[in-house]
């Protein structure tokens, strides 16, 4: 029995240890890029909007969360926020926006497929719906590049149907 509780016991710090790299301290408004680093670790992308610089720190493919990192002219941090929100996908403004606006804006996507019937490329991303429904996001691309359809529905990786067990 004690050996069993030193399994548990083991087994729960190297979770928790695993979980520690995405437990970071938020950066606060008019930080210096080095702070940010320093609180946030090493970006998984950056994109240059104008003379801006934009960090993103994506949780992905599973995870449900990125975080962008607005450094403005004078190199410190002007924006940070949440971006896979419900709200945040409703400023899309389809038939308008490209691949580089929805890469700048959301970062990478979770999956990426193809619609053949209409020759979309499909970027998918994991969210939370109003904060609580597990979904996926889908951004489809015409040829060109530009947003042409969004549609959401339930993630089934999170569907309990889709799960296999005793």
């Amino acid at each position: 029995m004690k050996s069993l509780v030193r399994i548990t016991t083991l087994a729960a710090f190297v979770l928790l240890g695993g979980c520690a790299g995405m437990l970071r301290q938020a950066p606060n408004l008019g930080d210096p890029v080095a702070t940010v680093q320093q609180k946030m670790g090493a970006p998984t992308a950056v994109y240059q909007v104008g003379g801006e610089q934009v960090f993103e720190y994506a949780t992905g493919p599973m995870g449900q969360q990125t975080f962008m990192a607005r450094i403005g002219f004078d190199g410190r941090l002007s924006a940070y926020e949440q971006v896979l929100t419900s709200e945040k996908f409703a400023t899309v403004k389809v038939d308008a926006a490209t691949r580089d606006d929805i890469l700048r804006t959301f970062g990478r996507p979770a999956e990426t497929s193809r619609v053949a019937m209409r020759d979309y490329e499909v970027w998918s991303y994991r969210y939370k719906e109003a904060g609580v429904w597990n979904s996926l996001m889908h951004v489809h691309f015409d040829r060109q590049g530009v947003v042409r359809q969004m549609m959401n529905g339930p993630d089934p990786l999170y569907d309990p149907r889709d799960r296999q067990g005793p």
